[in-house]
């Protein structure tokens, strides 16, 4: 009996497994069914249309064949953008370049199936400068291009390679340059930061450079995010007595340490001269400062004692290093104010009454623990300025903030949606008073948000950004909007931008015609490779 029952259970289970197989054959059958028939188009991506560039309403004739049974059906688009189809034969199609044209690949469209074509080059205002000399850029991040007193610049950053002449000896962080990008080998300094640099200021007859780092050439310690630098390059050093107790005699022994002593826990983003001092922010909780010449009763080292001050976020530095308590500091609890419950950026800029302003942004919603909408503005004291009113702000986060000495306005961009309760799709215009500018209206962004912008002279504003599309039409991450926020005429014919803006800096080329050098973590523009800075003339 026990066995006609084991023999039934090994009959029902292989059953079990003979249906399974069968459903799997039956799913599995034919995965390719409803794979859609080749067109029989072919277009070259090598061959070059004819003309390779041109402006927009140039007539292009690329070759294609296979055109003939689709040609009251097909769209010919320049980089995304649909344009008119003039003739199509055996063997080519002629287009005329759309006014929205833009360098990058052509393509045809039939139905829902693309084909790709040949990258056309479509020619603007805005042009590669050749007269720029870094035109191999650097292997890192471009935090700033800082145009010295004496007429030459600092660029400073991430990287360890400046237009390909650190492949020998490594340029960390800093390099001198003229203002036409040309590698200063004179600059003194030897290994440089070991670390990110975010900004240089020049005050006191010395540089100021800050950032995350801990050592600057031969000081390999005793550096907390900030120091400063002779005109040469080389670091402001000070010798200093050292005391060690290992027996019963003293040990005395002389070293050389950081002239700066101060700094910060964390990351310094920016440093700002201000009323004879220096002005650091970043997302740092302590200022700390270092001891020397203390008697020390360890055998094996000399006397370093780390101090540190709890103040977020916002500090102010005397030349020499030391905390300036009179800025932002509570002398009772020997403590910083609050600052924001969030991450902060910060720009600093002048008024028309020359009174130094310090502008807040980010993500946070209290500011010394009263109500902040992700952005405000300091005064010169460093209290909130009440005459900068927001309302409430912005519904997300602020990625910039820049600021335009002629026309007056701030100019913000991010991830938000309304500023004070009005619709504000990622980027507003501010007048100086907080109100909402609303002649400026940001259309539509497809695939992602602008991460920078700035207004320039005359009014156009310059985006960067992680963005496909604006207002419906194809902008690869790169684009120029009028004073209105719609795109200006003949600014955007420029190809895919990939990467993200620093800043831009108004300047001129060698040979005297208006120019935008442009900044950032970036490793294309226009469609072409180039290393994270670049300059283009606009006229």
């Amino acid at each position: 009996m026990k066995k006609i029952k084991y023999m039934l259970i090994v009959f029902f289970l292989c059953s079990l497994v003979i249906q399974g197989c069968k459903k799997e054959e039956e799913l599995g059958s034919d995965p390719y069914a409803d794979g859609k028939a080749a067109l029989g188009i072919s277009m070259s991506q090598t061959l070059p249309p004819v003309p390779a560039e041109g402006i927009v309403g140039t007539t292009v004739t690329v070759k294609a064949t296979g055109l003939l049974p689709y040609k009251d059906q097909l769209s010919f688009m320049f980089n995304g953008e649909k344009a008119q189809v003039l003739s199509v034969t055996a063997s080519e199609i002629t287009v005329k370049v759309p006014d929205a044209g833009s360098t990058g690949n052509t393509s045809i469209a039939v139905g829902d199936q693309l084909i790709l074509g040949p990258q056309f080059t479509v020619t603007g205002i805005i042009k590669n400068d050749i007269t720029w000399k870094a035109t191999a850029g650097t292997n890192g991040y471009v935090s700033q291009f800082y145009e010295m007193q004496d007429g030459r610049a600092l660029v400073i950053g991430s990287f360890s390679n400046y237009d390909n002449k650190g492949i020998v000896t490594n340029i960390n962080r800093i390099a001198r340059t003229s203002l036409d990008g040309d590698y200063d080998r004179t600059f003194r300094t030897g290994r440089g930061a070991n670390g990110s640099l975010s900004r240089v200021i020049e005050i006191g007859g010395r540089f100021i450079i800050a950032g995350g780092f801990s050592g600057y050439n031969q000081r390999t310690e005793n550096i907390s995010n900030i120091t400063s630098l002779y005109p040469n390059g080389a670091i402001d050093t000070i010798k200093i007595q050292t005391k060690k107790k290992p027996t019963l005699t003293d040990t005395v022994t002389q070293k050389w340490f950081p002239k700066f002593n101060g700094g910060t826990n964390e990351f310094i983003n920016r440093i700002y001269p201000h009323q004879g001092k220096i002005l650091a922010t970043g997302n740092f909780r302590y200022y700390v400062k270092r001891t020397y010449d203390k008697d020390n009763y360890d055998f094996t080292r000399d006397t370093v004692i780390l101090d540190s001050t709890e103040i977020r976020q916002i500090l102010r530095f005397n030349l020499d290093g030391s905390l300036d308590k009179t800025f932002r500091f509570d002398i009772g609890t020997n403590k910083g104010n609050v600052s924001a419950n969030g991450p902060i950026d910060t720009y600093m800029h002048t008024d028309a009454a020359n009174l130094e302003k310090l502008m807040v942004f980010g993500s946070f919603n209290t500011f010394d623990g009263q109500p902040a909408g992700r952005i405000l503005r300091l005064a010169a004291n460093g209290t909130v300025d009440p005459s900068f009113n927001p309302g409430s702000g912005v519904d997300n986060y602020i990625s910039s903030l820049t600021y335009n000495a002629t026309t007056h306005k701030y100019l913000i961009t991010g991830t938000f949606t309304r500023y004070n309760g009005k619709p504000a799709n990622g980027m507003a215009l501010i007048n100086e008073d907080g109100s909402l500018d609303e002649s400026f209206n940001a259309r539509s962004f497809e695939g992602g948000y602008p991460g920078f912008a700035r207004q320039i002279t005359g009014g156009l504003i310059v985006v960067g950004g992680a963005f496909k599309k604006y207002n419906n039409v194809t902008r690869n991450g790169f684009m120029v909007l009028t004073p209105a926020g719609l795109l200006a005429p003949g600014y955007n014919a420029t190809g895919p931008f990939s990467g993200n803006l620093s800043d831009v800096v108004e300047t001129k080329s060698a040979d005297g015609k208006k120019a935008l050098l442009l900044i950032g973590g970036f490793y294309r523009f226009d469609n072409l490779p180039y290393n994270n800075i670049v300059r283009v003339t606009i006229e």
